[in-house]
């Protein structure tokens, strides 16, 4: 019984594996999307870029997404044969020679895991402190009517009118922004740098929780609410420290991705038949005429 439980648990415990790395996270248009796929996509990245994705699970999201509509672009093109295309193949050849390329030159110029260490992120942070500081920002809510829609908004003023305290429930019911209209109109924090020139004439004269007249833009009405009011900041070095970590690196990685450029350019110097090259020009067939029936 005993040689059986050891042969049973390690079996489970790899079935179990199996089924976790299958587990689907995401999916679009009939496709899906699992753990392990996502886990390969995201193994090239260094331990500063993980935390930053750690710490911003709406950057994780979002880059779900892309690879999902990517996906599903990708499939559709597949099915019509598209990347068997013959203008496409030069397309195809150049784009992985470009993604090996940049791949290796960002390898080969990455800064060692410990890059920045404690002293050279703090010296990064006085160094940005007027860069770092946020700006006055609000945190706002909507109504949106599209415009020519006059009966909506009439009606949208006739009910805040009435009942001013009701403006969550109102937006849920009548906004036509419907991302928002689903948080009762709320569209988060904006910085004074973030809000168009219209709508921010219209906040200082806002005390919070007061509903605004209608502002008319380009895309129609938009009545707004003030829901809380942030001073400018300086967040802490905590609070930044992946974000500087993030930009020292990139900086550290161009840095090198330009002396390695160069290095290369000085081993294997640049020839071009600058004659040849002007006439190859007028014998280049554009891709649309290529692709024509």
């Amino acid at each position: 019984m005993r040689l059986l439980r050891v042969i049973l648990l390690p079996l489970a415990c790899a079935i179990s594996q199996a089924q976790d790395a299958g587990l689907v996270i995401g999916s679009i248009g009939g496709i899906e999307m699992r753990k392990d796929e996502i886990l390969e996509s995201l193994g090239g990245l260094g331990t500063v870029e993980k935390e930053a994705l750690a710490r911003d699970p709406a950057a994780l999201n979002k880059l779900l997404r892309s690879m999902l509509v990517q996906r599903v672009i990708y499939q559709q093109a597949v099915e019509v044969k598209w990347d068997q295309e013959p203008a496409i193949q030069p397309l195809i050849k150049s784009t992985r020679e470009a993604a090996i390329t940049d791949s290796y030159l960002k390898h080969i110029s990455r800064p060692p895991e410990g890059y920045p260490d404690e002293t050279e992120l703090r010296k990064a942070y006085e160094a940005s402190r007027t860069e770092l500081t946020v700006p006055r920002s609000f945190r706002l809510a909507q109504i949106f009517i599209t415009a020519g829609s006059d009966q909506q908004l009439a009606e949208v003023k006739k009910r805040l009118k009435a009942d001013p305290a009701g403006f969550g429930r109102i937006a849920r019911e009548m906004s036509e922004e419907k991302e928002s209209a689903a948080r009762e109109g709320e569209i988060g924090w904006l910085t004074e740098r973030q809000v168009q020139p219209e709508i921010f004439e219209q906040l200082p004269k806002l005390s919070l929780n007061v509903v605004s007249e209608p502002v008319r833009l380009k895309d129609g009405w938009h009545i707004l609410k003030v829901l809380d009011v942030r001073e400018p900041f300086t967040p802490i070095f905590d609070q930044v420290r992946v974000q500087l970590a993030q930009r020292l690196r990139a900086e550290k990685i161009r840095v090198g991705m330009q002396a390695y450029v160069a290095e290369t350019l000085q081993k294997h110097p640049v020839a071009i038949n600058e004659v040849a090259l002007s006439k190859l020009l007028q014998e280049v067939p554009t891709r649309d005429s290529a692709l024509k029936p």
